[in-house]
Order: C-alpha cells, then structure tokens, then sequence
C-alpha cells in the first residue's frame, strides 16, 4: 500500500502496524528509532538536544512546537540527539527575539527528518496503552510495505548500548570560577546544564569518556565522582558497572543522575528493567523520604531499578519515590556519602525543585574533606 494524497508527504509507520499520515519537516529522508513522549509545555530545544534521547523517535504532546524558535546558547549539547520527530502544529514563524533562528532551519542544520499534522493526543494514548515501540517516519519512501520490511531491521532499545555513541571522546577540564573541589565526571550522554550546576558550586571538573577505566578516572586523585545521564539500556554495560563498583570502594562522595543512577543500582546489586513506556516530561511528582517534601521533576528514561531486587539488600536505602507509579526514584548507600536520583534535578527544561541535590553533593565532598 502507497500513500498518494497531495495532501500527504510523510508517514509514521509503528511496529505494531499502526499508521499515521502527516506532512513532511526538517531533513526529507527516513529515519527509526524507539517512539517516546515527552508532556513538557516547553524545552523543546532542550529536549531535542538532551543525549539521553539518542535513538528515539520524539512526540510531544504539546500541540504548538517550534512557537519560539531556538537560541543556541540553550541546547544541552552541540547535536540534536533525537532521530525523529512527531508533532501536530508546527510553526516556522517565531516570535521570541533572542532566538537566533527558526526551529526548522536547526532541524534542516541537524539532518533530523520528522513529520507534523499528526493526532498526537491519540498516538501518546496509543504508546501509553501498548508501550514503547520501534518506529520509522519517511518522507521519502511512501510504500507502507518497503518501510514495514526496513522497520524490521531497527534494533531494540532493550539490549542496546549507546552512551558511547554520545559521550565525549578525549578527556577535558572545565574550571570553576571558584574552583574549590575536583570532581571527575564519567560522561554517558551528560548534558551542558548539568556541568553548569556543579560548575556554579565551585567544582572543578575533569570529564572522562564511558569507557574509562577505573584506573584513569582516579588518576587524578579528584575530591568526588559524578555519574551522568545518558541513553540506552544500563544491562548490557557491565565493564561500566564495574568501573562504578570501584568508584564506590574508592570511599570518595559519588553521585548518579538517571543512567549513572541506574548503574550505581548494579554495582550495588540491583537490577533494572525497561519500563513500558518511561517517563519523559516536566512535571513528574516525587516525593523525599528523608524530608517528607514533595517535588515537581524533571524526567527522561526508559529504564529504572527493580524494586523487587532491594528486597534482600540491606546496605541500599531508598530516598525518593515516584507518587505516580511508585517507581524508585532515589536511593543512597548507608553509612556512605554515595547517592543517586532518576530524574534530572538540573531541571533544563522544568522546574528547579530538585536543585537541591546538587547542593547536597557539594556538601558531602566538604564533609569528606574534613575527615581527611
């Protein structure tokens, strides 16, 4: 079956077979990927340029996208990460002054292919009542067939590493203005933002590619480690977990922001599964259990820790949950200055509930100092 409407020039074709027509934006092409979505009102930039998003095919559920343009200053990183995008009104005329240029000439620069005019509100319905899936937008090939037979060869986000495709490949520093601490950074997708707020604590940064030993990331001798956000599924990065296994022993303050989260859990013994459709959006509510607060976060991921695996771990203490689905959301090692969170708590898009945390990290590298 052929798309021939004049009033079509794209489609979105789900694994399952389903079928969305639409008209063509950014790069002409085909591209696939896992389908998400994201409920953010704003930060699109943001999320498009978030590494964490690397091999996913983004819907936002908002209906206007791209209203006010892009302002480089703004990105989370030099690409835009996403393989492609799915929305339903989409403005080429921007409104805002700073911004420096329209959202199609960035995904035209970028090469991403993606495709407007579509039910957004039924296809977020549709991923949240099937799960997340394997897609494919063409605005090229039109024959439902080919691109079913093309689809076939997309791999599964379960299994799949990609914090290595989108991590930074020679090791840099990056200086505080004040630069009280060093801090090594194990870099699996870490967006610009992130390295912002611990630049703004006074932490000098070293920041090391995925792949690092254990035996250079330490090299240095750094004050704590940081353990990024990132795409992909933490199972299949065993040399990682077990760098961060070392990190731990190391005795250093560590703290884990969503991948690095979820791979300071295997060190520990933990296991992670992928959830069935993750959760992508700025308005997740988590609550503290250590000071019975509430936030608003922040999040991007697929993948989570198991709860059924704490069960006979007794040196993991669970600090945050989601009061949504349950789902953990934080955890620390006991008698440790070593702590993680799932969600983003540098909040760009969001809110800055959760900045906190940051704060926090800083304040057990001074604990940390002092005993030594």
């Amino acid at each position: 079956m052929s798309i021939k409407s004049d009033n079509i020039s794209a489609v979105l074709l789900l694994e399952d077979g389903t079928i969305y027509q639409g008209i063509a934006i950014g790069k002409k092409g085909i591209t696939s990927g896992e389908i998400c979505f994201n409920t953010g009102m704003s930060g699109y930039q943001e999320i498009f340029t978030d590494p964490s998003y690397s091999g996913q095919v983004m819907v936002m559920a908002n209906t206007h996208i791209g209203n006010y343009g892009v302002e480089k200053d703004e990105s989370e990183s030099t690409n835009s990460m996403i393989s492609g995008l799915v929305c339903k009104d989409y403005s080429d005329i921007f409104s805002r002054t700073r911004s420096s240029q329209s959202l199609d000439e960035f995904l035209l620069e970028k090469g991403i292919t993606g495709i407007q005019n579509v039910d957004t509100r039924n296809l977020v319905e549709h991923i949240r009542d099937h799960g997340a899936m394997n897609c494919i937008i063409s605005s090229d090939v039109l024959d439902i067939e080919v691109l079913k037979e093309m689809l076939k060869d997309v791999p599964s986000m379960q299994g799949l590493e990609l914090s290595s495709k989108v991590s930074t490949k020679e090791v840099y520093d990056l200086k505080s203005d004040e630069g009280i601490f060093q801090v090594a950074v194990l870099d699996f997708g870490v967006k610009k933002s992130i390295l912002n707020c611990m630049l703004e604590r006074g932490c000098n940064l070293t920041v090391y590619p995925s792949k690092t030993t254990y035996e250079e990331v330490s090299s240095k001798n750094p004050d704590a480690y940081f353990l990024s956000n990132g795409p992909g599924d933490p199972a299949v990065m065993m040399e990682e977990t077990k760098v961060v296994k070392s990190i731990i022993e190391s005795g250093k303050p560590v703290f884990g922001i969503c991948l690095g989260h979820q791979l300071l859990g295997q060190a520990l013994g933990l296991e992670t599964f992928k959830m069935h459709h993750g959760h992508r959006g700025i308005n997740h509510p988590v609550k503290n259990l250590v000071s019975g607060k509430c936030e608003i976060t922040s999040q991007n991921h697929g993948f989570a820790i198991h709860p059924g695996s704490l069960q006979n771990n007794l040196d993991v203490e669970v600090t945050h949950v989601n009061l949504n689905d349950d789902s953990i959301e934080g955890i620390k090692v006991k008698n440790t200055l070593v702590f993680s969170v799932q969600y983003h708590p540098e909040a760009s898009p969001g809110p800055l509930d959760s900045r906190y945390l940051f704060d926090d990290f800083v304040q057990n590298i001074h604990q940390s100092k002092q005993k030594h």
